[in-house]
C-alpha cells in the first residue's frame, strides 16, 4: 500500500536555504528511519537505482486569509535564495512505496513527540501533525492500496493531466532530458509500478497516448553533489501536460494507463525523486 504522508512542522530557528533543499529533506529522513530500524535505514540509503520513498523539498505554507485556508501552490519550491525564519509554519512530504515500509516505521508514528525536535542542518523542527488522508487544502496527503488504485482505475478516460509540481527529468543512455513524453513518462511509472505493486498491468501500451496540451518550463537545481568537487546540476520540466489516447484501444490499456496516472501522486516521475525531484498530481481537466 503506497503512502504520501504530509509533515507539518515549524522550525525553532531559522533554517539556511541549502537545507530546505530534497537532498536533506532526505537525509533527515534516512536519520528518522534510523532512530526506529537501522537494519532499514542502511538498506534505504544503499537502494541505487530507484528508491521505495521519495522525498519532497522543504514547502513554507502560504499565509492564510481570514475567509480562506492556506491553498498550496501548483509549482511547488524546490530550492531557497533565503533562510527561512524561525516559526514559518513549513511542510514536508514522504511517500513509501513498499507495502512493507509503513509498518516497520510504526514506531517512528507512535512514537512522535512534539516536543522533541528533530535536526535538520543547526535547524531545530518541531513536527506539528502528519496527514495521510485527503485534505481540501492539501492534496499530496493520501494512502490508497495498489490493488485499489487499479480497481478504481476508469477503462473509458481518454484524457491523462498531469501537474508537474517539482522539475521532472528522465535519464536516456548517457545523459538527461527534461522533456515529459509520453513514453518517459508512462514508462517511469510502469517501472516503479512492476517493481512496487505485485499486479500486472496487461494492457499496458503506451503506442496511442499523445500530448495535447502543455504549459511548461524548465526549472535548474543545484544538488551540491561533489563528485570529484563538481557539483551536480539538474535541468527539468515543471508546469502542466495534458495527454489523450487517440485510436482504437482497448479497455485494459486505457484502465492500465488511468492506473498509473493515478499512482503518480505516490512514486513521482523521471529521476532523483527521493532528492525532492519529479513531484507529479494527475489533475481533472477543464478542458474539452
Amino acid at each position: 500500500m503506497p503512502y504520501s504522508l504530509v509533515f507539518n512542522f515549524v522550525p525553532e530557528t531559522l533554517i539556511p536555504p541549502d537545507y530546505a533543499t530534497g537532498r536533506h529533506l532526505n537525509a533527515l529522513f534516512i536519520t528518522a528511519v534510523n532512530a526506529v530500524d537501522p537494519e532499514l535505514a542502511t538498506t534505504l540509503h544503499d537502494q541505487k537505482t530507484t528508491k521505495a520513498f521519495t522525498s519532497s523539498p522543504l514547502q513554507k505554507l502560504p499565509p492564510s486569509r481570514r475567509d480562506s485556508p492556506p491553498q498550496v501552490p501548483a509549482i511547488l519550491k524546490a530550492q531557497y535564495q533565503h533562510p527561512i525564519a524561525a516559526q514559518t509554519p513549513c511542510w514536508w512530504r514522504v511517500s513509501l512505496l513498499d507495502d512493507q515500509l509503513f509498518g516497520r516505521l510504526s514506531q517512528l508514528w507512535l512514537n512522535l513527540n512534539p516536543r522533541q525536535p528533530w535536526h535538520l542542518g543547526a535547524a531545530n523542527l518541531h513536527i506539528t501533525s502528519i496527514l495521510g488522508t485527503p485534505q481540501s487544502t492539501q492534496p499530496w496527503a493520501n494512502a490508497y492500496s495498489y490493488q485499489e488504485l487499479y480497481e478504481t482505475a476508469s477503462d473509458s478516460n481518454r484524457r491523462l493531466n498531469f501537474q508537474l509540481a517539482t522539475p521532472v527529468a528522465f535519464r536516456q543512455q548517457k545523459y538527461d532530458t527534461s522533456l515529459p513524453t509520453p513514453e518517459s513518462v508512462f514508462r517511469s511509472l510502469h517501472n516503479s509500478w512492476k517493481r512496487y505493486s505485485g499486479i500486472e498491468l496487461t494492457g499496458f501500451s503506451t503506442d496511442n497516448i499523445f500530448p495535447c496540451y502543455f504549459d511548461i518550463r524548465t526549472d535548474i537545481l543545484d544538488f551540491e553533489f561533489r563528485k570529484k568537487g563538481k557539483s551536480g546540476k539538474f535541468i527539468g520540466a515543471v508546469g502542466r501536460i495534458d495527454f489523450r489516447i487517440l485510436g482504437d484501444v482497448e479497455p485494459a490499456t486505457i484502465k492500465a494507463l488511468n492506473t498509473l496516472s493515478n499512482y503518480a501522486l505516490y512514486c513521482g516521475v523521471g529521476r532523483k525523486t527521493s532528492m525532492g525531484m519529479g513531484m507529479t498530481l494527475a489533475v481533472s481537466s477543464r478542458r474539452s
